[in-house]
């Protein structure tokens, strides 16, 4: 009896804020190129007429009502494909920055079954001076401790095999922008270990003014989402050692307050505030990193 090998089906998911500019084109160029199965729009509670332009091309329409954030969004686009039974999940942008005509190659590594997260990789050279110096930022920081080899961790343009979609549905928290960040970290976790590579893509800039948030403030308020989540990940050694730190200088200062007490008599109530400020401070921090620590790897546990 000949075996027959099943078609991947495939969906193409498209996070979307006020992008009523653009969509249409982006969905209608996945139609027209039938590079995959079917076309999502998760609306993020846009005020404009994304919803009616994104159906109107033909796209299926999952709107979250009000404004969650980007994570919720692309959130809401793996626990579709789980209830769908996709076997790859392309996310793209709906601003028109991403290439559709490039969803082939962000999929050919998965179709050979060597990468489960494959993540578009853009040139300095194509990018504007300030998001150079954001994205280097971020990628570095978004590799502390998670032995990362991503270079371009802030790419929305990814493709996930079926394995990758379903150890990361329900694995991820964050609502916001940092979702790229947390896939990243997520998927080089011990407990999933997925295979990550990168591809060349041609980002566009400039096309459509769609940005619906400051870049300073954005890159900003990512990497402190980021912060965060390394820290919720490594308590210890992202709460405990600064706080060790503190504890450190406490006893400079308490040092300092002894000599000038054995040299002269003086009893220094500045050295004596700060010492005791350092010093309990770097203590409750390494105690909260402890407990938090504990914490995490009972969580992990389950």
């Amino acid at each position: 009896m000949m075996s027959r090998r099943m078609k991947t089906q495939t969906l193409a998911a498209i996070p979307c804020y006020n992008e009523a500019l653009a969509i249409g084109s982006v969905v209608l160029k996945l139609k027209v190129r039938k590079y995959v199965d079917e076309v999502l729009v998760v609306d993020d509670g846009s005020t404009d007429d994304t919803v009616e332009v994104a159906t109107a091309a033909g796209a299926a329409v999952v709107s979250h009502g009000v404004n969650k954030g980007k994570g919720r969004a692309v959130k809401t686009s793996l626990k579709y494909a789980v209830e769908h039974g996709f076997d790859a999940l392309v996310l793209l942008d709906g601003d028109g920055q991403h290439d559709p005509d490039e969803i082939p190659q962000l999929l050919e590594p998965i179709s050979r079954d060597a990468a489960d997260l494959v993540i578009g990789f853009r040139s300095f050279s194509q990018m504007p001076f300030y998001r150079r110096f954001g994205r280097t930022v971020l990628d570095h920081v978004t590799g502390m401790g998670a032995g990362s080899v991503v270079t371009d961790s802030q790419c929305g343009f990814r493709a996930l095999n079926r394995r990758a979609i379903e150890l990361l549905e329900g694995k991820l928290n964050k609502d916001d922008f940092s979702i790229e960040s947390e896939m990243v970290r997520a998927a080089t976790d011990r407990n999933l270990r997925l295979r990550i590579t990168e591809v060349p893509i041609q980002c566009k800039y400039g096309d459509f003014d769609t940005s619906t948030k400051n870049p300073v403030s954005h890159g900003v308020g990512v990497l402190n989402s980021v912060i965060g989540l390394i820290a919720e990940k490594r308590p210890l050694l992202y709460i405990g050692g600064p706080s060790l730190m503190l504890i450190l200088v406490g006893f400079f200062f308490g040092l300092q307050l002894l000599q000038q007490y054995n040299q002269s008599g003086y009893f220094s109530m500045p050295y004596t505030m700060l010492a005791g400020f350092f010093i309990i401070v770097g203590t409750l921090g390494v105690f909260i990193g402890l407990v938090l620590n504990v914490i995490s790897k009972l969580v992990r546990m389950k």
